[in-house]
């Protein structure tokens, strides 16, 4: 993701009620102490292909280290499985991102694909990883045995 930090919350605000109408997209404000910490969610949601390309940004550094990024992704992949019916959730990661990289294969995202100069960015070629989760393996390993997100 590329754009100014820290996020802020009014701008936020504005650019989700731009979002309200789409129905390929599905995004979430996640807060720690009733406070936004960051921003999750899927894009190009496709109901027909059931994938979906998750997106994440925890905004100040205050904020990072605490877990909110797996609770959070947690959280999303069951809903993206119960409410949407979405069997795989893919992402797309800057090389040098190895923290987030970290948190994705704890999270149970694989490492695809690397892109290289996927991204032109202030000037620069950016290379990228690709990653994706099987959303079904994942409730499988995770989740409860007696809960209802299983079909």
């Amino acid at each position: 993701m590329h754009y100014d930090l820290p996020l802020r919350e009014d701008k936020t605000q504005a650019w989700y009620k731009t979002l309200e109408a789409r129905t390929d997209r599905l995004d979430y404000t996640i807060t720690y102490d009733n406070e936004p910490a960051g921003i999750i969610g899927l894009l190009n949601i496709n109901l027909q292909s059931k994938d979906a390309e998750y997106y994440i940004c925890v905004g100040e550094e205050r904020f990072k280290g605490k877990g909110l990024a797996k609770i959070a992704t947690d959280l999303l992949i069951k809903i993206a499985y119960k409410k949407l019916g979405i069997d795989n959730i893919y992402l797309y990661t800057e090389v040098d991102n190895v923290r987030a990289q970290k948190m994705f294969v704890k999270s149970g995202f694989k490492k695809r694909k690397l892109l290289k100069n996927d991204l032109f960015y202030n000037g620069k070629n950016i290379d990228r990883y690709l990653y994706n989760l099987n959303v079904n393996k994942y409730i499988y390993d995770v989740g409860d045995p007696n809960s209802d997100l299983r079909k």
